[in-house]
């Protein structure tokens, strides 16, 4: 897991990030949706609370998706509690907030069945466990001092099947527009990158992907017509604001 530590907060990265700004400035991520078009719907497997919903199902409200990692500690100190506050203060204004558990890394704690767990008991595994236990901010039973009172839904998490030159092309050509452009050695350096990157990658975490997100705990807004207006890597004070807006438009 890579962190990005900001105090007591410790968010992860979606590793393919790392990749390309190690190797090479100029790379952009496969396409998400563009701010201001429609939002596709989210790609859940199966929401284990709440009654199913997706963005297409929700017009007329604005919609704020918390998209988190059951083993990402920064999710339940930072995004998941702001994503609970928002909710408390503007879900009779017109407010929506959707939870989406998802995996990019950790396959063996980012699990269905992880988050069943912390939704039925409010028990935490892996590093939360440890990293919340070590600040004091566990009930007894490793268990989360809050509940969580919005839907929350398992990402769609596709295996991957086994790694081809092709596959490795495919993913280096769409992370890198011009990767012909660079000379043999750099190519094959980026080839390898790319590679070791794929062995170690399981499945491929659907909406999490198809938003172009970066890391969690990430934050996608959008408006009562259903269009994409911010996605969010990490908690910040905007988010509310931008909430606000959209609730008044």
């Amino acid at each position: 897991m890579q962190d990005f530590k900001n105090g007591t907060t410790n968010y992860c990265i979606f590793s393919v990030y790392a990749f390309k700004l190690d190797v090479a400035e100029n790379m952009c991520s496969v396409l998400p949706p563009q701010i201001g078009n429609k939002a596709p719907n989210l790609a859940v497997s199966e929401w284990i609370q709440g009654n199913p919903t997706n963005i297409d199902k929700e017009r007329g409200n604005v919609v704020l998706v918390e998209v988190f990692q059951v083993n990402c500690p920064g999710c339940f100190t930072q995004g998941i509690p702001q994503a609970i506050d928002l909710h408390m203060k503007y879900h009779l204004d017109g407010l929506r907030v959707l939870g989406v558990a998802t995996a990019f890394e950790d396959f063996d704690k980012n699990t269905l069945e992880n988050l069943k767990l912390l939704l039925t008991t409010g028990e935490v595994v892996g590093v939360p466990r440890r990293v919340l236990g070590e600040y004091g901010r566990l009930a007894p039973g490793n268990k989360l001092g809050y509940k969580i009172p919005f839907p929350v839904g398992m990402d769609t998490l596709l295996k991957i099947g086994p790694l081809t030159d092709g596959k490795v092309m495919d993913f280096i050509e769409a992370n890198i527009p011009d990767f012909k452009s660079y000379i043999e050695e750099d190519k094959q350096s980026m080839y390898e990158r790319a590679k070791q990157y794929l062995e170690l990658k399981q499945y491929s975490a659907k909406t999490f992907e198809e938003y172009g997100l970066r890391g969690t705990p990430s934050a996608i807004l959008i408006d009562k017509k259903g269009v994409l207006r911010q996605t969010i890597f990490g908690s910040n004070g905007f988010l509310e604001g931008a909430v606000k807006q959209l609730l008044n438009e």
